[in-house]
């Protein structure tokens, strides 16, 4: 049976679902339960849910940078073993472009380790389908701001991007079945 995807504003009850999602997707930081409570209420229009058959199988959180209110700040990708190799962050990061939460938005941030080859992978793929430059520097340095227990986060930045551009770039919700389990 081909369930479809569905890409959603998270409600409050979806915070521990999250917490359990992040849990099972290293090298995610875990964050507290409260905090993915926070995130699926307080910022629940700037991140998206995405089901299948009722189970939450993908969370982006982010929030618009309250000093930079055309800055869409992207905390946290996870996407279940089950549902990777499917394009499902690409297009959960393009679904929650294109909501009116999102409009005006110019540029899209992220930090992401420079060993992160997956996420490097999605957020390049996105600077592309956006037709947007993708930078990158050091923003949070592993001695001075980790205390030499993290590896640096480099800031990726997409943009300028356009309204027009991310609604242009809105898919269709997926109805892709993963690929089999080995």
């Amino acid at each position: 049976m081909n369930t479809a995807t569905v890409f959603d504003r998270p409600e409050v009850t979806d915070g521990m679902l999250v917490h359990t999602l992040v849990q099972h997707c290293p090298p995610l930081d875990t964050n507290s339960s409260y905090c993915n409570l926070l995130q699926c209420s307080h910022f629940a229009d700037t991140c998206i849910t995405a089901k299948r058959a009722g189970e939450l199988i993908g969370f982006i959180s982010g929030y618009r940078l309250p000093n930079q209110p055309h800055t869409l700040f992207i905390w946290q990708v996870a996407v279940s073993s089950d549902a990777r190799g499917c394009g499902l962050a690409s297009q959960m990061l393009l679904q929650l472009l294109a909501r009116p939460s999102c409009q005006g938005v110019q540029q899209i941030e992220t930090t992401i380790t420079s060993d992160n080859a997956g996420s490097w992978a999605l957020f390049t793929k996105l600077a592309k389908q956006l037709d947007a430059p993708l930078t990158r520097h050091t923003h949070f340095e592993r001695d001075t701001h980790f205390a030499g227990q993290h590896d640096s986060e480099l800031l990726a930045r997409i943009g300028p991007i356009s309204s027009a551009t991310c609604t242009a770039n809105t898919v269709e919700p997926l109805n892709k079945q993963p690929p089999p389990t080995l």
